[in-house]
């Protein structure tokens, strides 16, 4: 069985400014834990930022981070 591909879009958990509001504080830095986790993971192996920039600081800014 070979590895298989994937792409940021398949891990990227992107909640709604509504989600958001819902969770814990626990919740919410967990969640910031491991999306910088994959951000370093993903850099690690060459993903290019590049053309996302704009939607990661996006993303960012929505969740108050």
């Amino acid at each position: 069985m070979g590895l298989k591909s994937i792409t940021y879009e398949e891990v990227d958990v992107n909640f709604t400014p509504e989600e958001w509001a819902l969770l814990d504080p626990s919740q919410k830095s967990l969640y910031k834990d491991v999306m910088l986790d994959t951000y370093k993971h993903l850099t690690a192996i060459g993903y290019n930022w590049e053309d996302h920039t704009e939607e990661h600081c996006q993303h960012f800014r929505r969740h108050g981070r």
